[in-house]
């Protein structure tokens, strides 16, 4: 019997990859399992991954999802390889520090555009002012076409096994957000690529773009930018915890301030201003329930005792969540390893 396979993984191209997929027509008897998927090159002479006089690059299957859009079709997330075997320089998932216990909840911002403008924007100026367009509903606040798009995206994601946790209309015109939760930083990241992979290839049939640029509109006007912010969880966060660790934890973000920017998101500068519920891009802030702050704080992670999941509002919307998760896991490996040593000495 065949099966579509779509093997999808993402390009060279910096500061941003691209998504790129094809697809690959195999027999098998029953539904495939990951395990049986076959490795498969393209060439990465185009998608600024290799020279054209040696352009072979490799596809590793590492996530299987069912594709909902198609008959007897599957997703596949790969990464990409070198020809012997090791991971590509672009190859930003093989450097996760796995942790199966670490839980990621990305809320992924994002315009939808027609013909250079975002949906519902008339073709000289723009519309009225921000205010009612954030979970809006009517035509005048979402339009026709954006509510179709949004709530098909939704059922694709569910028909893929994705963890997808909500919707709804943003600040601005023609914004939306939707949310996708995780287990294991890999496994989490993975879900919100192939997320946005749905909601580009849906939005092909609407003759629609999807916009990640962190400030489409520019910072000129008065219109909210777009973000990717990230929840995340460590069983010594849920289970452990305290005010003491809570507090290291903060100062280790603090000091490693510039490696967490560099890692959220090209262009951060024009959405990290201090203002649309943003802390400035040079500063490290924290504060309860405060979305002003680098890092909200719930405020059920206080009544718990300090444990449970932060909020780290800094990452923008075109940010690789492999780097996001990977270099959140670095920072809270460096303080939940010292904890662990010094409760060893107490004991």
């Amino acid at each position: 019997m065949k099966f579509k396979l779509e093997y999808i993984w993402l390009d060279g191209y910096e500061p941003v990859p691209n998504l790129r997929s094809k697809t690959k027509l195999v027999d098998f008897d029953t539904e495939p399992t990951l395990e049986q998927l076959p490795l498969w090159n393209f060439d990465g002479s185009s998608t600024r991954q290799a020279d054209g006089s040696s352009s072979d690059c490799f596809l590793q299957p590492v996530s299987l999802f069912p594709d909902p859009a198609r008959n007897r079709a599957y997703l596949v997330m790969c990464e990409v390889l070198l020809p012997d075997g090791t991971p590509h320089p672009s190859n930003s998932r093989a450097a996760i520090p796995e942790d199966a216990d670490a839980w990621f909840g990305f809320e992924q911002e994002y315009f939808l555009y027609k013909n250079g403008s975002p949906l519902g924007f008339p073709k000289e100026g723009f519309p009225s002012p921000q205010g009612e367009y954030y979970t809006g509903v009517g035509f005048k606040n979402v339009g026709d076409v954006a509510r179709l798009i949004v709530d098909e995206h939704i059922d694709l994601c569910i028909g893929a096994g994705i963890a997808i946790e909500g919707v709804n209309a943003e600040v601005a015109k023609g914004q939306w957000e939707f949310q996708i939760f995780g287990k294991g930083a890999k496994r989490a990241a993975d879900e919100l690529w192939i997320a946005r992979y749905l909601m580009l290839r849906l939005c092909e049939r609407y003759g629609v773009d999807v916009n990640f640029h962190p400030k489409p509109l520019g910072v000129e006007v008065d219109w909210n930018g777009s973000g990717l912010h990230t929840n995340f969880s460590t069983k010594h966060m849920r289970e452990i915890g305290g005010e003491e660790y809570f507090t290291a934890l903060m100062s280790a973000f603090s000091e490693a301030r510039a490696e967490h920017i560099a890692c959220y998101g090209p262009e951060n500068d024009l959405r990290l201003t201090g203002l649309h519920e943003t802390a400035a891009i040079d500063e490290f802030t924290y504060g309860i329930a405060d979305r002003g702050a680098s890092v909200r704080i719930p405020h059920s992670f206080v009544n718990s005792g300090h444990r449970g999941y932060l909020e780290d509002r800094r990452p923008n919307s075109m940010a690789d969540p492999y780097r996001i998760t990977g270099r959140i896991l670095q920072t809270i490996e460096s303080v939940t390893a010292q904890a662990l040593i010094e409760d060893a000495f107490a004991a």
